[in-house]
């Protein structure tokens, strides 16, 4: 009885998953009446879901645009500078100087200053042209960001959509072969009625088909669970019962090793980051190296003074003055300070040089395993096939030859255990390329 109520359960499920295609849910709209659910995905329709409403992909945006305003500010640097600034002070005695013995006002108790200042910036070691080609680098890191970005959500959503499809096959497989030992065991049943087997030829049978019973339950939970993976890589309820397009033909390329290298080589975003990160190196040292120089401005002033709020009125002197400066500023001596920079800057040069060889033989590697782990698929497929097609011709004629008591129960369930693995190992192939192939774009950068 118990058995029974779990094969209910799985028809209930395979008919449910069956007219999931049909299915509508009773969602209200504007019109009041009923909001079909959503189409059926496409792998091309997740991937652009993906790419919309990943948040790893809004955060390297966010960082991009940021870089961008980084760079308008490096250029405002160039500039020139305008500031005004305002101060009143009231006096308990008021200033004076001595003349002799005279004393001579030279101020009233309320005093009012303003100034308005402009100061261009003419020469400052290179230092302001760095900063500036080091924030337009950085605009060129941010972008290389977004696009490592899309290649991970991309791979991501691949290989989450092949999961689905791999875990429904392997469900039908479950379901397959809970349907064939059902027909196994009624053909025991009547064997043992008739006394031809033995009691424990039946209770084999009988166990089989409730070990079958448990593989169903665990591949529909997986089934489940690849489709929350899905949901969540497309931002959404990790609970919706997505439905996908299945791939029913698979076309495996031929590819060569020393071209897929040198793509990657040429196309990694790993590598881009670190060539930028050499460049900025480089001109790090050179803005450690605008110390040695002396900066140049060029600074216009005018000003006011009085006894008024405005500055305007002013009995001890000229109430308003302007002048136009050339300031020069040399700091050239800080106990080696800057050649402490500039040292740490070359090392730190190098370091990123040696990074750039380590992740370049670490690319190499990862394509030559991505490209490996693919030809293996590619290989798979076809003798999974051959293999999916003998384990299916042995199971027939051992259950013909077990209803003519030409074979055992254990014979017959034997072949079903190796129909089930080829079976599985054939879907496993099959979309095991599929994974290796976004495995493979992804190392090689798309």
């Amino acid at each position: 009885m118990k058995l029974n109520r779990h094969l209910l359960g799985r028809i209930i499920f395979t008919v449910s998953l069956l007219l999931t295609p049909f299915a509508v849910h009773a969602e209200s709209n504007p019109a009041g009446g009923i909001k079909h659910q959503e189409d059926v995905l496409s792998l091309e329709k997740a991937i652009s879901i993906a790419l919309s409403d990943s948040t790893i992909i809004h955060e390297a945006l966010s960082k991009y645009n940021a870089a961008l305003e980084e760079k308008k500010s490096a250029f405002a640097n160039f500039l020139p500078k305008v500031s005004y600034s305002y101060s009143y002070s009231r006096f308990d005695d008021q200033p004076y100087t001595k003349f002799g013995t005279t004393k001579i006002p030279v101020s009233s108790k309320d005093y009012c200053y303003w100034d308005f200042t402009v100061a261009q910036p003419i020469f400052t070691g290179y230092a302001l042209y760095t900063k500036h080609q080091m924030a337009k680098l950085m605009i060129d890191l941010k972008e290389v960001e977004k696009r490592l970005a899309i290649l991970d959500v991309t791979k991501s959503v691949k290989t989450a959509y092949f999961n689905i499809l791999v875990a429904k096959k392997f469900l039908i497989v479950a379901e397959e072969t809970i349907e064939n030992l059902e027909a196994h065991l009624r053909d025991a049943e009547k064997f043992f009625k008739y006394g031809v087997i033995p009691y424990n030829d039946l209770l084999q049978s009988r166990v089989a088909l409730a070990n079958a019973v448990q593989h169903w339950e665990k591949a529909k939970s997986n089934l489940e669970m690849a489709v929350s993976t899905l949901n969540t890589h497309l931002r959404m309820d990790v609970n919706r019962p997505t439905r996908v397009v299945e791939v029913t033909e698979v076309f495996p390329s031929a590819y060569s090793l020393e071209q897929l290298t040198a793509a990657a080589l040429q196309n990694r975003p790993e590598l881009k980051a670190l060539s930028i990160a050499l460049q900025n190196a480089d001109y790090a040292i050179r803005l450690a190296k605008s110390s040695y120089y002396p900066e140049v401005a060029l600074i216009g002033n005018y000003e006011q003074m009085g006894d008024n709020m405005a500055a305007s009125s002013n009995d001890y002197g000229n109430d308003h003055n302007a002048s136009v400066t050339l300031q020069a500023k040399w700091l050239f001596f800080e106990w080696g300070k800057t050649g402490a920079e500039v040292k740490k800057y070359f090392h730190e040069k190098t370091s990123v040089q040696e990074q750039l060889k380590r992740v370049e033989d670490g690319v190499s590697l990862e394509v030559k395993n991505a490209f490996l782990n693919q030809e293996v698929a590619k290989k798979n497929i076809k003798t999974a096939e051959e293999s999916l097609g003998q384990a299916k011709e042995n199971f027939r004629l051992t259950n013909l030859q077990y209803r003519e008591q030409m074979a055992t129960t254990s014979d017959v369930l034997e072949a079903r255990t190796i129909l089930s693995q080829a079976q599985t190992n054939y879907y496993s192939a099959l979309y095991g390329y599929l994974i290796s192939e976004a495995e493979l774009e992804r190392v090689v950068g798309g």
